[in-house]
C-alpha cells in the first residue's frame, strides 16, 4: 500500500477500494507498472496520480476530443503516459517539469513505452516555460507547486479556447484547504487558485473531495465558456 500523503483512521480501507476498483477498471500494465518502479527506483516522490486518476485524465481528454494537451508538472511522467496513450494518433501532450532528474526519469519512461513521439518534454521552472507557449490547449492538467496555483491557472486560461477543460490536483489537502488562517504556502497557494477560478466569468467549475490509495484529497474540473 502506498503511503497516504493525507492518512486518516480509514486509509487502509480506502486503499483496499481503490485497489479492487483499480483491479477491475483501470489497471497497470506492463509499461505503467515499469514507470512507476524506475520511479521509485530513481528516488523521485511518490505523487503520482494513482490508477483511478489516470484513467480518469485519459477518459476526460478523449471525452473532450482533446488533440493538445497542457500537463504542468511531470515528476516520473505516469500521467502524461495515460494521457498520451488517450490522444488521437495527431496528438500531443506538452508537459512540463522543473527538476532535471525528474525529466530524465520521465524520457526514460516515455522511451520504453514507446510513446516519445505523442510527448513534448519541456524542461523548466514552468512560469519561464508558459510565456513561450501558443496555445490553445484543449486540456490542461494542474499538478504542481501549489504556491504557484494563482499563477498557474492565470496561464492556463490564456491558453485555453471556449471549451477547454482544466483540472487542478491536489486541492482538499486533508482537509486544509478550509483552513483560511493556515500558514502553509501550499494551502494558500490552493486557495488563490480556487478564488481566481470562482470569481473569473469565463469559468464554470466544481471541486471533488476523494478518498483512496493517496488519503483524503481532491481536484478542481473547470470549463472555459464562450
Amino acid at each position: 500500500m502506498r503511503k497516504p500523503d493525507y492518512p486518516a483512521a480509514d486509509s487502509a480501507r480506502w486503499s483496499a477500494v481503490d485497489g479492487y476498483f483499480a483491479g477491475l477498471l483501470a489497471p497497470d500494465d506492463s509499461a505503467l507498472a515499469d514507470a512507476l518502479a524506475t520511479n521509485t527506483r530513481a528516488g523521485l516522490p511518490a505523487y503520482d496520480v494513482s490508477a483511478l486518476q489516470g484513467q480518469m485524465l485519459a477518459l476526460l481528454v478523449q471525452i473532450a476530443g482533446a488533440r493538445r494537451v497542457l500537463e504542468i508538472g511531470t515528476l516520473g511522467g505516469y500521467s502524461t503516459l495515460r494521457i498520451a496513450r488517450a490522444l488521437p494518433a495527431d496528438g500531443k501532450v506538452l508537459t512540463i517539469e522543473a527538476d532535471q532528474h525528474h525529466a530524465a526519469v520521465a524520457r526514460e519512461n516515455f522511451d520504453r513505452a514507446g510513446l516519445s513521439g505523442r510527448i513534448d518534454l519541456r524542461i523548466g521552472k514552468a512560469l519561464d516555460v508558459l510565456p513561450t507557449l501558443r496555445g490553445p490547449y484543449d486540456l490542461i492538467f494542474i499538478d504542481a507547486d501549489k504556491p504557484n496555483n494563482p499563477h498557474y491557472i492565470e496561464w492556463a486560461l490564456r491558453l485555453s479556447r471556449p471549451g477547454t477543460v482544466i483540472l487542478g490536483d491536489n486541492v482538499v489537502r486533508g482537509g486544509a484547504v478550509a483552513d483560511a488562517g493556515s500558514t502553509d504556502p501550499a494551502v494558500q497557494g490552493v486557495r488563490g487558485f480556487l478564488d481566481f477560478i470562482a470569481h473569473e466569468p469565463r469559468l464554470t467549475a466544481t471541486a471533488i473531495q476523494t478518498v483512496g490509495e493517496k488519503g483524503w484529497d481532491g481536484f478542481v474540473l473547470a470549463r472555459v465558456l464562450a
